[in-house]
């Protein structure tokens, strides 16, 4: 079962901080290899929700305000570690962050990234593409849109 929490920067511990970047590491970088700057100055005014599974992040996205990043509230980041992508925990970690933008941002219009071989996991969210594809850190993405 994944606990999930929503923390500000600031109320991150050390050890979670450490574990979520490792997570995005290993993941962005090692696994989809992918050389980027993952620490881009905007993990300071995201929203970061955690999902653990025996006190170890094992998933994660940030999520920002309307104008943090996008026009409209975002999420980003979005990942799970590869030895539980079998648990689904992609939903469960996205579901929580669009309950996070409602709640946090009473925001309705979420706008992300996504990397293109992701649209159908994102339509079964209830996401659907706006724009054309294009090419991010070297990877193919699609800009996507949920309203409620």
């Amino acid at each position: 079962m994944l606990e999930i929490k929503v923390k500000t920067f600031e109320e991150l511990s050390t050890q979670e901080l450490y574990e979520v970047l490792q997570l995005r590491s290993e993941v962005f970088v090692v696994e989809q290899d992918c050389v980027y700057q993952d620490l881009d100055g905007k993990d300071q005014n995201a929203l970061h929700v955690i999902g653990f599974k025996n006190n170890k992040v094992v998933a994660y996205t940030r999520v920002f305000k309307p104008g943090d990043y996008f026009t409209y509230a975002s999420i980003g980041r979005v990942v799970v570690d590869a030895k539980e992508r079998a648990h689904k925990y992609g939903y469960d970690i996205m579901k929580a962050s669009i309950e996070a933008v409602k709640s946090h941002y009473n925001e309705t219009q979420i706008k992300i990234s996504a990397q293109t071989y992701l649209k159908r996991f994102y339509n079964n969210l209830e996401f659907y593409e706006v724009g054309e594809e294009y090419l991010e850190d070297g990877i193919p993405h699609i800009g996507m849109m949920y309203k409620t």
